[in-house]
Order: C-alpha cells, then structure tokens, then sequence
C-alpha cells in the first residue's frame, strides 16, 4: 500500500478595500504578514483620478505603487523620495501670459519631475485604448509591486464635494478641495459623479477572497466611491462574516486628512461608533486603537465584533501587527 501524494494546498486570497496613505501604510505591513504577497489584491480607490496639463493622474494608485516599491517621500506621504519641482516652477513663467478665465498651466497641484513620468506612461497608455488594471498592473510590475493593484472601476467616476468658501455654497472637485483648498472649508454633501461600473478584476478579488479587509481609509471620499459602484454592497452584505473594517479615526481624530471632520460636517459621529455604523451592514468585524477601548462594547452595539490592537502605523512592526490582527478576526 503507498500513501496517496499530498495535495498541494491554495492559499488564502485577501482583498483589501483601499484609499491611499492609510491603505498604502497597512498594506506594506500585510505584505510582510503573509507567506505569498501574490494572494493579496488591493482593490483602490479612483475618485480622486483627475486631469492636469492633459495627464491622467491617480492619486491613491501612485501613492499605493511609490509606498510598496519604498519610493514615496517619508515626510509628505505622497509623492517620490528626493523629488525635484522644475517643471512645475517653470510653469510660473507662462501666468502673466495665460488669459482671463483659462485653466493651462496650473501650479496648485504639485507634480514632481520623477513622478511625471508615471502620468506620461498612464495618459499614453490610455490613449493607446488600455483599460486602467492593465495600465495600472504594468505601472506596478515596472515598481516591482509583489501584489495585485486594481482600480475600483475603468471608468470614471468622480467625487464631487459642495464645499462653502465664504461666498456661498458650491461644487467642487475632490482634488480641488482637497488640495487647492487644503481641505480647510466646511463641506455639505459629497456625491460621485458617473457612470461606472466595478472593474472585472475587482469583482473578482471580492466575490472569491477568503478574507475582505476594509482599510483604515477616510469612510466618505475613499471607501465611500467604491461602494457607490453597482452591486458593490451587495456583494460585501453577501461576504460579511469574511469581512473586517481598520477605523481610520483614533480618539475621535484622522491621523491625517480631514476624515474627522467631513465624518462630522456630513451628520456622522466623528469616533469608531461612527465607523461602525458605517461599515455595520458590510463587515461583521471593527479594529479600533487601544487608546478607543472604552468605547468598544458601543461599536459592539452596532451590530458588530470589536477587536482591539495598536492601530498607529508608526513602524513597520505595528503595521504588520496590525494587519495579522486583522486577518485573525475573520479567519
């Protein structure tokens, strides 16, 4: 009698949900948490993608690529490392010139010379007919990025925030708010603005992963697009005892961004029982911080399991912590 071969055994998928700073951070510690990175699929964010100077630009997928290759700035948390500005300070040359009313050359979004070249690749790339996941995995295998990169939809799908600047309320982009505003002004209403629908390749990574994870992402502008899309909640409703929420708000705080205070300004509780409400009809599990202990058994009666770990991504250590932490609840 001979012992039947052993059977080779798949590995678990893991589907991450993910805007960019936040998401970028946790998924380098979830990298650093699994035995194959090729198991995981970021499934991002592209709410934010705009157009300037004629490029097609995606914030949370750079921001995303740049952190895993360890090229982002450390300091800004967007944007490449020791990065040079002469093409945007050249740009100062051409405002006496440029006519009343006319949008060339605008200087109030930063674009390094290094990171040009991304947005040079992606707007060709595009224009050759590309769907934005192939572009976006050949910018991420030219990174060296182990695991798949995946835009929420390849079609455009825009957030829209009504923001009021002192002379009345009116919309605006995200990138606009965000940026050239520095999100510093009250917003009334956020929408998403489009016709789109999720990507093949993300309905896949959702409909088959063995574990969903929500990242530690702002609820409304970076989550919230991906859930706007068709079908998407569904899918999650459907997938919830796989699915776990990160809260990006600790102490009743963003660690960065304005999370906190859209969550508030749009009649949300800006806290984890914010979160949990939030995320309660698509995840059966909330992480918050140690320092939201207190506040555990409220998430719980939200209809939730709550678990309790550091959640500052300070070091790598944590952040891979972290990311363990998070596949364990829904394991």
């Amino acid at each position: 009698m001979t012992d039947e071969p052993i059977q080779p055994t798949t590995p678990p998928t893991i589907a991450v949900i993910s805007g960019g700073v936040g998401a970028a951070r946790f998924l380098r510690g979830l990298i650093a948490a699994v035995d194959d990175p090729g198991t995981i699929t970021a499934i991002v964010n592209t709410g934010d993608d705009c157009t300037l100077h004629g490029l097609s630009i995606s914030p949370d997928l750079d921001t995303i690529v740049y952190t895993l290759a360890g090229a982002i700035d450390p300091e800004r948390g967007w944007g490449l490392v020791d990065e040079s500005w002469r093409a945007m300070d050249s740009l100062g040359r051409y405002e006496a010139v440029r006519p009343q009313g006319s949008s060339a050359a605008p200087r109030w979004f930063n674009l390094g010379d290094q990171d040009l070249a991304t947005h040079f690749y992606r707007t060709a790339r595009l224009a050759e007919g590309a769907t934005l996941t192939e572009v976006s995995d050949e910018i991420r295998r030219a990174w060296n990025v182990p695991i798949r990169l995946v835009p929420m939809s390849d079609d455009r799908l825009s957030t829209i925030v009504t923001v009021d600047e002192g002379a009345g309320a009116h919309e605006v982009s995200f990138q606009d708010y965000f940026v050239r505003l520095r999100h510093g002004v009250p917003v009334s209403s956020v929408r998403f603005d489009g016709r789109a629908a999720l990507s093949t390749a993300a309905h896949d990574a959702l409909e088959t992963a063995h574990t969903i994870v929500i990242a530690p992402s702002n609820p409304i502008v970076s989550i919230g697009p991906i859930r706007s899309l068709p079908g998407v909640d569904e899918v999650l409703a459907a997938r919830r005892e796989h699915t776990v929420g990160i809260s990006p708000i600790v102490g009743g705080a963003a660690l960065k961004g304005p999370a906190d205070r859209m969550l508030t300004e749009l009649g949300h509780e800006a806290s984890v029982v914010g979160v949990a409400r939030l995320y309660a009809p698509i995840a059966s599990v909330l992480v918050i911080d140690t320092v939201d202990a207190d506040l555990a058994d409220a998430v719980e009666s939200e209809g939730l399991r709550c678990t309790v770990t550091p959640t500052i991504m300070s070091t790598p250590a944590i952040a891979e912590s972290l990311a363990s932490t998070a596949l364990d609840t829904v394991a």
